[in-house]
C-alpha cells in the first residue's frame, strides 16, 4: 500500500480529532476524504505527512514508516495543506527556483515545465504576493509537482480556482496517476469534483471514517421516489391513501410516494388520480443528488 494508516488517533485535551481512523490506498489510485468543517480532514492529512504526532496509531507512506529521524521517503511526497505559502516578494519563477534548489533539483527545464502544466506562463514574472488566490493556489501545486513525487497529498486542491482552473487540474491529477503512476489523497468540499476525480471515496465525520466506497457506491445509496404535484393535495392524498398508498407532502405543495410499487409503476399511481378526478400535473420519479447521499451519512447521530 502507498498509504497504511492503521488506529490513528489524535486527542486534544477537549476535543478528539481523529478517532481510531484506519486508511489504505493502493499504488496510483486517487483516493478522496470528504467531510464537514471540523471533521478531521485537514489534521488526518497533517499526521500522515509526518506534521503533526499522533496520540496514537501508525502511518507507513510507501513503505516506509512515519518516525522522527526517517527523511528519506519525503523525497518521493509532495503535497499542498491548507493555504498555500511562497515568498510573497520572490517572482513565481524564483520561488519554484527556491524549491528546486532545496530539493537538489538540477535541471533548469524543471521548473519552466512545471509552469507551462499548471498554466503559470503569464505570472511567471509577477510577485507571489501579487497573485490572485486561484493562481496561488497553482503556484502551490506547481511546488507540490515539481520534484515528480509518487504520492501527492493535497488538502482542497480547487480552492480559488476558477471553473477552467478547476477542469485543468482535474486532468492533470488523472494524467498523473493513469499515466505516471502517481497516488493521490485529497480532501475536497467540491462532492462533484470528489466524484469525478476520486476512484474510492471514505467520508469522513467528527474524526471517524462512517463510509468508504466509490462514488456510484454513494449515488447507489440514493433513495428513489415518486413526486407528484396536483391541484388539490388533500383530495389526491386521500384518493391514494384509499388506494393503499401513504402519500408525504414535501413542503411545496406536492406529494412524495416512497414505496416501491408506487416507484416501480408511476403509470398506475396516474391511472388512479385520474380516475378520482385530480389528475397530477406533474409526475417524475427522483433520486437523491450526491450532496443529500453525503449529508445523510454525516447527519448529528
Amino acid at each position: 500500500m502507498t498509504i497504511d494508516a492503521t488506529g490513528l488517533t489524535k486527542q486534544y485535551p477537549h476535543a478528539l480529532a481523529v478517532d481510531e481512523l484506519t486508511l489504505h490506498v493502493a499504488p496510483g489510485e486517487i483516493y478522496a476524504l470528504p467531510g464537514l468543517n471540523g471533521a478531521g480532514k485537514t489534521t488526518t492529512i497533517r499526521m500522515l505527512l509526518g506534521l503533526l504526532r499522533p496520540t496514537g496509531g501508525q502511518v507507513s507512506l510507501l513503505g516506509s514508516r512515519i518516525a522522527p529521524g526517517r527523511n528519506a521517503v519525503w523525497a518521493r511526497v509532495g503535497y499542498l495543506v491548507e493555504t498555500p505559502s511562497a515568498y510573497p516578494e520572490l517572482t513565481v519563477t524564483e520561488n519554484l527556483q527556491v524549491v528546486a534548489r532545496l530539493r537538489g533539483l538540477r535541471d533548469g527545464s524543471t521548473v519552466t515545465g512545471v509552469i507551462d502544466r499548471l498554466g503559470l506562463g503569464p505570472h511567471a514574472r509577477h510577485r507571489a504576493g501579487t497573485l490572485s488566490l486561484g493562481n496561488k493556489q497553482r503556484l502551490g501545486l506547481a511546488k507540490a509537482l515539481l520534484h515528480r513525487p509518487d504520492l501527492l497529498v493535497l488538502d482542497e486542491p480547487a480552492n480559488g480556482l476558477d471553473p477552467a482552473g478547476v477542469a485543468e487540474v482535474r486532468d492533470l491529477l488523472h494524467e498523473l496517476a493513469r499515466t505516471h503512476g502517481v497516488t493521490i489523497l485529497l480532501s475536497s468540499h467540491i462532492l462533484t469534483e470528489v466524484a469525478r476525480l476520486a476512484g474510492r471515496i471514505g467520508v469522513l465525520d467528527r474524526g471517524r471514517l462512517v463510509w468508504e466506497g466509490g462514488a456510484t457506491d454513494l449515488t447507489a445509496r440514493s433513495r428513489p421516489r415518486l413526486c407528484l404535484a396536483v391541484r388539490d393535495h388533500e383530495r389526491a392524498a386521500a384518493a391514494l391513501r384509499a388506494a393503499g398508498h401513504l402519500a408525504e407532502q414535501d413542503g411545496t405543495g406536492g406529494l412524495v410516494l416512497t414505496a416501491e410499487q408506487a416507484i416501480r409503476h408511476p403509470d398506475e399511481i396516474a391511472t388512479l388520480l385520474v380516475t378520482a378526478d385530480c389528475p397530477p400535473t406533474r409526475l417524475a420519479v427522483e433520486q437523491d443528488d450526491l450532496e443529500t447521499c453525503f449529508l445523510r451519512l454525516v447527519a448529528p447521530r
